[in-house]
């Protein structure tokens, strides 16, 4: 299993806390220290589509340029600038077989990781 994140995000804490305390091994793939390939961020895409991992919630969108903000018309537009970005990526990102989850909820965790 694969957990992409970056390690000072409070979600992706409570994330790996979880998985250390429910002793599921994983292997943490750090967003910061590594990036991410435009061919991952394609085949998430692929599976769930980018809008489920674009996190508009976050600091780094709040503080986008409106013009940049708007120059998001395409899936292109949207993984270019998530590669360039990664902390706009919705965090953890959670990979098992054909498991793919962005974020942490305990229920989904529980079903599907244990």
């Amino acid at each position: 299993m694969k957990v992409y994140g970056i390690t000072n995000c409070n979600t992706v804490k409570k994330a790996l806390d979880w998985l250390k305390a429910n002793h599921v091994a994983y292997e943490f793939h750090d967003f910061k220290k590594l990036g991410i390939s435009k061919e991952k961020l394609e085949e998430w895409d692929a599976k769930a589509g980018y809008e489920k991992f674009l996190n508009k919630q976050g600091l780094t969108w709040k503080q986008l340029d409106p013009a940049v903000k708007e120059s998001i018309k395409t899936k292109d537009d949207a993984l270019k600038l998530l590669q360039e970005k990664t902390s706009m990526i919705k965090r953890p990102v959670i990979e098992k077989d054909d498991f793919l989850f962005f974020g942490f909820d305990e229920a989904i965790y529980e079903r599907e990781l244990k």
